[in-house]
């Protein structure tokens, strides 16, 4: 593990993620059981497209249930969380700040961690901020929930998903982010990685509350599975090994995870 802190940055990496409502130990290395942290799940809050006031304490708190979903089902074989908090709650053009955000987290996470793999799980800016810096080395694998894929006259970049597991969630009634866009998005990255994958959530909107349960029985499924090596759900393995268009809309089926629930 490396001895020196990073660089004193506004972004901050939060505390540890606790599997209940009481926080987690403040140690900044490990939960007080002493457990070793084996993986590192970190979870990215939408946004704002333009905005340079501070982070949004609300858009944060949203990631806060399916982080501790995820610590619940993940603690006993290491897996840890956190809730990343950004310098700015704003996209920024090509300041592209929550990336940047995203990949210094990654690199503190390391620090704090030592050398384990990290999952970014992003929603809205937040999921276009994990997809952009799915590049550090540390990345095995990114969840990305109704991404924000604005469209532009320069395509948004796929080679940095090269070598890691994608996977994209999208409610075809979002009004918010365009599904479409994310299918042509996915259907891209699917021609450099073909460990790419896509659900879409029949009914649902850009907050995914209709079908929560199954999104978080989902999102656990493929995050623990990428960093502990698990065998996938069947729904998801499939997914990823058909070609398109099959693996790029898959349906959410309603029920999907009963037994990961809690």
């Amino acid at each position: 593990m490396a001895s020196q802190a990073l660089p004193a940055r506004g972004a901050r990496l939060g505390r540890q993620v606790a599997p209940g409502l009481v926080p987690a130990p403040r140690s900044r290395e490990q939960p007080d059981d002493g457990a070793t942290v084996r993986a590192v799940v970190l979870a990215l809050p939408g946004g704002d497209a333009l905005s340079t006031r501070r982070r949004s304490p609300m858009a944060a708190a949203v990631m806060w249930p399916l982080a501790r979903h995820l610590v619940r089902h993940g603690m006993a074989d290491g897996v840890a969380a956190h809730v990343v908090h950004y310098r700015f709650r704003g996209w920024n053009g090509g300041h592209a700040h929550p990336a940047e955000d995203a990949e210094w987290a990654v690199g503190e996470a390391v620090r704090r961690y030592g050398d384990v793999p990290v999952c970014l799980v992003g929603l809205d800016m937040g999921a276009r901020a994990a997809l952009h810096a799915a590049g550090h080395p540390a990345v095995s694998s990114v969840v990305a929930l109704s991404p924000w894929l604005p469209g532009g006259p320069e395509p948004e970049p796929v080679k940095q998903l090269i070598g890691r597991r994608v996977m994209l969630v999208h409610g075809t009634q979002d009004d918010s982010t365009d599904p479409d866009l994310s299918y042509r998005f996915a259907e891209r990255a699917k021609k450099v990685n073909r460990e790419v994958c896509r659900f879409e959530v029949h009914s649902d909107g850009h907050g995914l509350h209709q079908h929560r349960a199954e999104v978080f029985a989902l999102t656990t499924d493929f995050v623990l599975g990428s960093l502990l090596d698990r065998p996938y759900a069947r729904p998801v393995a499939d997914a990823l090994a058909a070609p398109p268009p099959l693996g790029l809309r898959m349906p959410l089926a309603t029920g999907f995870g009963r037994a990961l629930r809690a």
